[in-house]
């Protein structure tokens, strides 16, 4: 018998959330909500509907492996160099090459803990320490939530290649504000990479999260990660990409990119995206609006809530967390459960928000608060 490397036997699998169809069935209802993936809730742009279309009449020839079209669509967007730029299946895919281009075993990966939870599992992949550092409490005092960064600083060491900084946080939400990520970056190593996590950096309201592309500039040891899976509504279709001050760590990623990986569809649909910026914007308004009002809702009921920059809200449950996201999902709502930590809700639809407010009504009622 051929085994696995050990690392990768007791690695744990990647748990997406739940379909709500096969949860619909299962308790015998029309319809579940899901507000557990951090999915944008429109429908595709209808420019995106259109180059999708006219891409699947080529599908069967190779795409463009080097992506050049959208390369300089995001070269141009971020006033960059092409050379700068790397795509990737999904951000989470550009992660797994930056591991393999700089991690060996014995070298390490520090980020903050509760984040990304493929964070510790791509360092175990390739055979690097995961260096967790808690959050601490938020500014406004409360639960665990925000990055601790005097605290990451401190942890980083000879072996530390890489560094993430996922902001705004998932699972969180909560974002690092300009000051202190500025003196963080400042005091890293010139030889340790930071990379900056921004999944969810349309959905950032506060004036005072700074824009993680305006930090590397001028910072050769600094890169940016972002996703057109959120805001742009290519959850579907994956695509990512990345952002650096210097070229060779874009040319890193590249050298480990698993060839053709960012498909032909996918690239036409990022590329025309990208042109609808200005509807984009509208939605992601709709969202933070959204947002305002499901996290308001939450508050007057007497529950916690961290403020959150990106499109989901986070509830600090501890103990309670499996007993309440269990009940939701009885009454057809499916949430992310972090067992003993938290709960993190998707902002949906005003309705979506609605069914799911009513159910924790109802759950929170059963449970006697």
């Amino acid at each position: 018998m051929v085994s696995a490397r050990p690392a990768v036997q007791s690695l744990p699998a990647y748990k997406p959330g739940r379909n709500p169809a096969d949860l619909a069935r299962e308790i015998g209802v029309e319809r579940a909500v899901k507000l557990a993936s951090n999915e944008v809730a429109f429908p595709p742009l209808p420019a995106v509907v259109q180059a999708v279309t006219a891409a699947v009449t080529e599908t069967n020839r190779y795409p463009d492996n080097g992506a050049v079209v959208l390369t300089r669509a995001l070269a141009d967007r971020y006033g960059v160099d092409p050379a700068q730029v790397a795509t990737g299946c999904g951000a989470v895919a550009i992660c797994q090459e930056l591991a393999q281009a700089y991690n060996d075993p014995g070298t390490s990966i520090a980020f903050a803990w509760r984040s990304f939870e493929m964070y510790p599992l791509l360092a175990r992949v390739a055979g690097a320490r995961a260096v967790q550092v808690p959050l601490v409490a938020g500014r406004d005092g409360g639960s665990p939530d925000t990055h601790d960064l005097g605290a990451l600083a401190a942890q980083i060491d000879d072996s530390t290649r890489l560094v993430f900084v996922c902001n705004p946080n998932n699972p969180t939400g909560t974002a690092v504000r300009r000051q202190e990520l500025e003196r963080f970056l400042d005091a890293v190593p010139t030889d340790t990479l930071v990379v900056l996590d921004e999944a969810y950096r349309e959905f950032v309201t506060d004036r005072d999260v700074p824009d993680g592309v305006e930090l590397m500039r001028g910072r050769p040891n600094v890169a940016v990660l972002r996703t057109f899976s959120k805001a742009w509504g290519l959850a579907g279709l994956r695509v990512g990409y990345l952002l650096a001050e210097d070229p060779a760590v874009a040319e890193a990623v590249r050298k480990t990119h698993l060839p053709f990986s960012v498909g032909m569809v996918a690239q036409a649909a990022a590329v025309a995206a990208l042109a609808s910026e200005d509807e984009v914007r509208r939605r992601c308004a709709a969202v933070t609006a959204e947002r305002a009002r499901l996290t308001g809702a939450l508050h007057d009921r007497g529950l916690e809530v961290a403020d959150s920059q990106a499109n989901f809200v986070w509830l600090p449950l501890g103990e309670r967390t499996a007993e309440l996201a269990a009940a939701l999902e009885a009454r057809a709502v499916i949430t992310r459960p972090f067992a003993g930590e938290g709960i993190r809700v998707t902002v949906g639809t005003p309705e979506e928000d609605d069914v799911f407010l009513a159910a924790l009504d109802d759950a929170l009622a059963g449970a006697g608060r």
